[in-house]
Order: C-alpha cells, then sequence, then structure tokens
C-alpha cells in the first residue's frame, strides 16, 4: 500500500506576485510616512482642516478725527436682512421661524427700507430657497432702522450682524477723508483718500481663534486665541469749523450759479497744514450716493493754472535780477514766434510799468519778463517750487503736473500759465514761500497718529523744503498783490474783515486737439489769497470750471468765507469797505503845487505824505490811473531831497517798501508781523547812503 503524498505544490507565479504586492505595500507605506503629499493631497494640511477650526478675528478700524479731535469717521454696527423661507424651520405653528405672509411682509419690508414692493415679492417668492437676502437695500442697516425692522414681529425674519465705517459729517471733506468698505471675506479696506492711504495702519492686525474638533465637529478643549490688534487712529489737521466754512461755500455755489466743478482749499501759512479742503461734485461716504469721479481735485486735478502764475513768473524775474517795477511798456499785444499774444482785454493800458502790469495782470508784461529770464532759468525756477513734481502729500493719486517751454512760445505762455499743467496742492506749496520770508513749506494733512495703547507714533508738522527767494522779493510780491486787490482791477476780491493779498487766474480749457474751447465760460477761474495781509494766517486757493458768469460767484463765495473764516480765527483786521464810492482813481500830481495836491489827497479822503521840503512834487506813488482805497497812503516826493524820517509804525510793509523806493533808501527787515522797532527816528533827517532796519514783531 503506497503512503499518501500530502505535499502542496505552489506555483512560483503566485509566490512572486505574493512577495511583490507585499514588497509595494511596504515601500507605499515608507512613502506616506516621510512624504507631506500623497497623490497630490497634502496630508498634513487634510489631518489639520478634518481636526482643527480656525477663524479670523477682524481688528476694530482706527477712527479717523480732526486736529481737535472731532470724530470723523467711526465704526458702526450693521445689519443684512434675511427672510428664511422653509418651513422646515417651523416647529411650532403657533411661533413661526419662516415668512408666513409674503405679501404683508413684502408690503411692510418695502415701506421701512424704501424698497420697491415688486422686488421684496419676488425675493420672498424664490422657490426652493431655504433663505434669501434683498440686495443692497438689505445691507449696511444701522441700529435704528433694525430695531424698527424687529418692532414688526414679521415671522421668518432675521439679520446677520456685521460693521460698517460711518462718517459722521456726510459729505463732509469726501474726497479727502475717503471710504472705506467690507470686502467678500468681511474685511474693511479703504478705497479712497486717508482710509486708503493708510489703511494698513488703520485696519491693524486680525486675530484668530485656533481649536481641535472631533468628529462630529464638537470643540475640543480650550481654543487658542490671538488677540487682534486694534487699527491706529489718525487725526487730520483739518478743522471742522473752517471745512464746514468751506463746506458752505461750495453750497453757495451750487445753489447760484452752474459750473463743471469747483475746488476750494485753505493752508496754514506758517506751518503748511492743510486745515480746510472742499469740492464740488462731492459725495457720501455713507451711501456713495454721488461718487461719479475718484479723482481728488487737490491733488489730482492738472490744468492751466492761468494768471495765478504770474505770482512766480515775476517772482523769477526779480530773482534773476532783471525786474525793474517802475520800467514801463507798451501793453495790449506783443507777438512771439509768429504768433500774437494779448492782454485779456486784447486793447491793454497803454504805456505802463510792471508793477502795474502785474496788478491789472498784463500777458503782454509778463512776455516781456519771460523773454528777459530766459527758458532754462523760468523753467528752473517753476521746478525749484515743486512745480512739475508731486509735493508727496498723504493722500492717493497725486498727480506731477507738466512744466515745458521748448519753443519761444512756450516760454512766453508760461508766464502767464498757459501751456503747462499744476495742481491745486502744488500751487499752495510754492505760496508758502510769501508768508516764510522766502522758505517753502511742505504741505501735510496728517496732524499724528495714536496706537490703541495711546502712544503717538508719528506727529506731523512743519517742514522746510529750503530757501526759494529771496526776503526782498518777498516782500515787493506781497505789495503787488496787495495792490492786486486794493489797486488793481480786481476789487471784488475784497473781503469786509481782512485784509487779503490776492492775485487773480483766468485760463483757457485745452481741447484735447492741439487748441482751446470757445465760449464765455470756457475758462478755469481761480484765485490764490493770503490773509492777514500783515501777519499771514492763511493760504487760500480756489478754482472752478465753466462757471456762469465770470469770476463773480467764485469771488463771492470766497470772501464770505474769508470773513468767517477770520471771524472763526480771531484774525479779523481794520474792516475794508467795499464800494465804489471809497475806490479813488489817482491823478498825475507830477510838476504840480505841494500844498494844491495834499487838499486834493485829503478832500477825497487820501492821506498824503510828503518827501522832501520842496514846493513841487517830482514822483508819486501810486502811479496815474492807479486806483486807491479812502484811507490809504499817498507818497509825494518833492523837488527838495532833504528827506525827513516819517513815522513808520502805523507803515504796512508795502507801504515802507514804496516809501523806501521813491527815495532810494535801501532797507531790511526782520521778522515778520507788524512794525515794532526801526533804526531811524522819525523828524531825523535820512542819510541815504545808511540802510532802515525795520523789526517786526512776529505776532
Amino acid at each position: 500500500m503506497k503512503k499518501k503524498n500530502n505535499k502542496i505544490t505552489i506555483s512560483k507565479f503566485f509566490v512572486i506576485i505574493f512577495f511583490g504586492s507585499f514588497l509595494m505595500a511596504i515601500i507605499k507605506l515608507a512613502y506616506v510616512a516621510i512624504s507631506s503629499d500623497v497623490d497630490g493631497l497634502n496630508l498634513t494640511e487634510f489631518a489639520n482642516n478634518r481636526n482643527t477650526a480656525k477663524k479670523t478675528l477682524y481688528a476694530p478700524r482706527g477712527n479717523i478725527y480732526d486736529v481737535n479731535g472731532d470724530l470723523i469717521a467711526s465704526n458702526a454696527n450693521s445689519y443684512t436682512l434675511i427672510a428664511f423661507l422653509s418651513p422646515s424651520r417651523t416647529t411650532d405653528p403657533d411661533n413661526p421661524k419662516h415668512v408666513v405672509d409674503k405679501e404683508r411682509t413684502a408690503q411692510a419690508l418695502a415701506e421701512v427700507l424704501n424698497m420697491d414692493y415688486d422686488y421684496a415679492l419676488q425675493r420672498l417668492n424664490v422657490e426652493g430657497a431655504y433663505q434669501v437676502e434683498f440686495g443692497a437695500k438689505g445691507k449696511n442697516i444701522s441700529e435704528n432702522k433694525k430695531q424698527e425692522i424687529d418692532a414688526l414681529a414679521l415671522p421668518g425674519i432675521g439679520f446677520m450682524e456685521g460693521s460698517k465705517r460711518y462718517y459722521k459729517q456726510s459729505k463732509m471733506a469726501s474726497y479727502i477723508v475717503g471710504y472705506a468698505k467690507s470686502n467678500d471675506e468681511g474685511q474693511m479696506v479703504g478705497e479712497m483718500g486717508i482710509e486708503k492711504h493708510y489703511n494698513d495702519i488703520l485696519q491693524g492686525t486680525n486675530g484668530y481663534t485656533e481649536y481641535q474638533k472631533d468628529a462630529y465637529g464638537y470643540q475640543m478643549g480650550e481654543p487658542y486665541v490671538i488677540e487682534p490688534v486694534s487699527g491706529s487712529d489718525i487725526y487730520l489737521t483739518l478743522d471742522t469749523g473752517i471745512q464746514l466754512i468751506l463746506e458752505d461755500a461750495v453750497h453757495y455755489l451750487e445753489e447760484n450759479y452752474h459750473f463743471s466743478w469747483f475746488t476750494f482749499t485753505v493752508m496754514d501759512a506758517k506751518t503748511g497744514a492743510i486745515v480746510g479742503s472742499a469740492t464740488s461734485p462731492n459725495f457720501n461716504p455713507n451711501t456713495l450716493e454721488g461718487l461719479t469721479n475718484y479723482v481728488n481735485p487737490l491733488v489730482g486735478y492738472t490744468y492751466e493754472p492761468g494768471s495765478t502764475m504770474k505770482i512766480f513768473s515775476w517772482l523769477a524775474a526779480m530773482e534773476s535780477g532783471v525786474y525793474d517795477g517802475s520800467e514801463e511798456f507798451m501793453s495790449g499785444s506783443v507777438k512771439v514766434a509768429g504768433a500774437t499774444i494779448y492782454d485779456f482785454n486784447n486793447s491793454g493800458w497803454g504805456l505802463i510799468n510792471y508793477d502795474t502790469g502785474f496788478a491789472y495782470s498784463s500777458n503782454v508784461g509778463a512776455t516781456y519778463l519771460a523773454k528777459k529770464i530766459g527758458a532754462q532759468k523760468l523753467q528752473s525756477f517753476y521746478k525749484s517750487l515743486g512745480f512739475g513734481s508731486k509735493t508727496g502729500i498723504e493722500l492717493p493719486g497725486e498727480e506731477a503736473g507738466v512744466i515745458r517751454m521748448n519753443y519761444e512760445s512756450e516760454l512766453a505762455t508760461a508766464s502767464f500759465g498757459q501751456g503747462i499743467t499744476t495742481t491745486p496742492i502744488q500751487t499752495l506749496q510754492a505760496l508758502s514761500i510769501l508768508t516764510n520770508d522766502g522758505v517753502e513749506l511742505k504741505p501735510y494733512i496728517v496732524d499724528k497718529i495714536v496706537d490703541e495703547n495711546g502712544e503717538v507714533t508719528y506727529q506731523g508738522g512743519r517742514e522746510e523744503l529750503g530757501v526759494k527767494v529771496s526776503h526782498e522779493s518777498v516782500v515787493k510780491m506781497q505789495e503787488l498783490m496787495y495792490n492786486v486787490v486794493y489797486n488793481g482791477l480786481s476789487k471784488i476780491w475784497r473781503p469786509n474783515s481782512v485784509t487779503m493779498l490776492g492775485k487773480t487766474g483766468t485760463a483757457q480749457i485745452a481741447n484735447g486737439h492741439g487748441g482751446y474751447l470757445t465760449g464765455s465760460s470756457n475758462f478755469i477761474r481761480s484765485f490764490a489769497g493770503i490773509f492777514p495781509s500783515e501777519d499771514p494766517k492763511y493760504i487760500i486757493y480756489a478754482s472752478a470750471k465753466q462757471i456762469d458768469g465770470g469770476a463773480k460767484g467764485v469771488a463771492e463765495a470766497v470772501t464770505k468765507a474769508v470773513d468767517s473764516i477770520a471771524n472763526y480765527a480771531n484774525v479779523m483786521d481794520k474792516p475794508v469797505e467795499v464800494d465804489l464810492s471809497q475806490i479813488i482813481k489817482i491823478d498825475n500830481y507830477k510838476n504840480r503845487g505841494v500844498e494844491e495836491v495834499k487838499t486834493l489827497l485829503e478832500d477825497a479822503g487820501l492821506e498824503p505824505i510828503v518827501l522832501g521840503s520842496g514846493d513841487i512834487i517830482v514822483n508819486q506813488f501810486p502811479f496815474k490811473d492807479n486806483k486807491a482805497l479812502q484811507g490809504s497812503k499817498v507818497f509825494l516826493v518833492t523837488n527838495k531831497s532833504d528827506y525827513v524820517m516819517p513815522d513808520i509804525s502805523n507803515f504796512s510793509s508795502s507801504e515802507i517798501i514804496s516809501f523806501c523806493n521813491l527815495i532810494g533808501l535801501r532797507y531790511k527787515f526782520n521778522g515778520y508781523g507788524k512794525v515794532e522797532s526801526f533804526n531811524i527816528n522819525p523828524g531825523e533827517y535820512i542819510d541815504l547812503s545808511k540802510t532802515l532796519e525795520i523789526t517786526l514783531n512776529n505776532t
């Protein structure tokens, strides 16, 4: 009997497959163990997401204040309206948790939210929806409006809580402040103005909370929390009192005139701080109503400035050593490179001097001066004042403008503000040289930044950009700008409560095809002013595009605002009455008897200042055909040069300059403000080899 063979024969093929599979499994496990990615899946991230929950804690956005601490922008609770439509939410029919009466609910919501009834009803009839929202009308609902809706006790109506930016003064300084809104992630983000420029600082640093969760999604243990760091508060240099005065000026123009745009800014003359800036059109940052243009006119509008630029072309002539205010030229027209340049009245005023040419805003005079200066020097001077470059003020969207003088015609037109482009903020910056003895100041609009702990992390202030013109040029220009308003053709720019230096501008508007628009209103009317004249506190610049009625409306708005600001800031000086009976046209008094002319002037309400003991007048100021205000001084130089020093303690700086220039006496000012002392005693004979030194009291 044979023994049974129990040996099992296993195919070599299956053995190979078995051990091969086992080896592959070992390799796969090893790969998974040492690699963070498997088949395109990040295993660490996958595990964390399954076991860890993380939620962003948004930092409270910082507030924006004016220079006095008055609130401008802050955060406020806001709500999004929700309607629950699914009956599955209701477990107790006597206490419904979904919308039951859609018609009644739609009607009630439409009335409270000023929403279209049909739209509200359509939203409540969305088929198969568990819940719905109501578009723009149902978002950013205020606390008061939410309470009003809650009081209606509408079944199925609820809210999602959030926050929004609230602007206390609505449209006030809207282009300066800008606005912020929540993005898709719920983060408040600045979109314009200070809100945009300082978004990171206002936004702060978000925190988060993180915790482990079990398989069912429930929290396990204590959460790990990184608290958010609140955004810093920003204090602007804006003074709400002055800002509201400017807003009233804007409103006055809107109510009484038609125009494309108007901008009006006030700067502190001694620091460069922007204390107010208003514009029209503007917008409501709470609702964005009226927002059609995202460009801030103060820094983003570039245009040909017109004759306000004569301030700087005349200064360039002084600094170049080619200016003689008594030198005469024939006004009216002048040919340049085959073209004819005209004064604004086309006929001019006959033979006049350059001082008078400035008061009358002569384009011909500006052209002659520009030829004397030369293109290279004039362009260099403009650029040294910051024209053609950004000022760097803390606002987004600033433009540089264009200063170009490649041809003789461009040199001529640049002297009276055509063919070049500037911004309002550049003009304000350049004007600061006239209130700081030739030193230019950088304009700024942030007073300070304060962090969540109350620490001041940034302090704004006066920043000097260097000496750009001499003291003598500054004083002379102040005299010329005084004459523009009080002895020139610009009497409509005289405020009632304060004396103001100024220069007007009327610029043509480029048509985009190498020419200019035609028509009586197709101009940009502007005004640059400084007040009070004796001790400047504020610099102003206003401009309006395509305003009907010429400069009249702008002048009305500006002078009323200046009076209000002077009263608000308590800087009023001797009231200036502005009626025609007080404006006296100066005659030619040369070669006439002193006593006769004294009597004529006194009878007219003017104050004659006789220089020398002669009996015949050989020179005078103001000159023939100039205009003077009642009470103004008229200097009469006689045919004897035994000049006696008058009491100049009540003289303005411009009157002192006129007096010195007439008799050939050198002078030097120390400080700013009103006359405190001088080194030649009243009644003393004047030695013309000496220098009259005047100390001003800096007040």
